[in-house]
C-alpha cells in the first residue's frame, strides 16, 4: 500500500485537476455561443463596475480562445482604452532553453496574432511590463472557487506569470458562473486570485 507523503499526494491532486479540466472543457463546450457571447457581456459588465478597474490606470487582458469558448473580454479593451488605460496583454517565448511568460503593453487589439502559442499575443517588440507597471490582470479559467483559485489547462502559465506583477497588482479570475465550484484541488504553488469575476457575482477571494 502506498505511504502518503506530499509526493504520492501530489500525484493524487494532479490526477483530480486532469479529470476536473476534462470535466469542465466538456461542460463549456455544451453551451451555445450565442449564449456564452450574452454571458461574455455581463461578465463585461461587472469588470467596467469595479472599483480597482475604475481607479486601475494599467489592465491587462486576454484575447479569448475560440475554438475553447473562452470568456471573451474584447469590448472590456475598448472601455479600457476609452478611459485612457494602458492595456497590456500575456505573451509566451523561448530564451535560449528556457519559456518565458509576461505581458507587454499594446495600442490596440489589432497587434495581436497567433505567434506560435495557442493564444493571439502582441507584438515581440512591444514594450514588456515590471512590477508596478500593471495595476488589475484578467485571468482565463476553466473553473474558479471562490478561495480565488482557478483551474487552467494545465501548463501553469499564469502560476508563473502572476507573481511578478501581483502584488502590487491584483489579479481578477474570470469565468461563466456554471465554471464557478464551492471548492478546486490545488497545491502548493497554485497562486489565487484577489477577485472573481463571473457573468452572475462578484467575489473577493477568500484565500487564506
Amino acid at each position: 500500500m502506498p505511504s502518503f507523503d506530499a509526493t504520492y499526494v501530489g500525484e493524487l491532486i494532479e490526477a483530480a485537476k486532469k479529470e476536473l479540466r476534462k470535466r469542465m472543457r466538456a461542460v463549456r463546450a455544451a453551451h451555445p455561443g450565442d449564449a456564452l457571447a450574452l454571458r461574455s457581456a455581463e461578465v463585461v459588465a461587472r469588470a467596467t463596475a469595479l472599483e480597482a478597474f475604475e481607479s486601475a490606470g494599467s489592465v491587462a487582458l486576454f484575447y479569448p480562445m475560440e475554438d475553447r469558448k473562452e470568456v471573451d473580454l474584447r469590448a472590456l479593451d475598448a472601455v479600457a482604452r476609452a478611459a485612457g488605460k494602458r492595456v497590456y496583454y500575456p505573451f509566451l517565448e523561448q530564451r535560449g532553453e528556457a519559456w518565458v511568460s509576461g505581458l507587454r503593453l499594446t495600442s490596440s487589439l489589432a497587434e495581436l496574432a497567433p505567434r506560435g502559442s495557442r493564444f493571439f499575443e502582441p507584438s515581440p517588440g512591444a514594450e514588456q511590463a515590471a512590477r508596478a507597471d500593471v495595476e488589475l490582470v484578467f485571468v482565463p479559467a476553466l473553473a474558479v472557487a471562490p478561495s480565488g483559485h482557478r483551474l487552467g489547462y494545465g501548463a501553469g502559465f499564469y502560476d508563473s506569470l502572476l507573481p511578478d506583477v501581483c502584488p502590487p497588482g491584483k489579479a481578477v479570475a474570470v469565468a461563466f458562473d456554471f465554471q464557478l465550484l464551492m471548492e478546486l484541488p490545488t497545491l502548493p504553488h497554485d497562486v489565487p486570485c484577489d477577485l472573481v469575476l463571473t457573468d452572475k457575482r462578484t467575489l473577493v477571494a477568500a484565500a487564506g
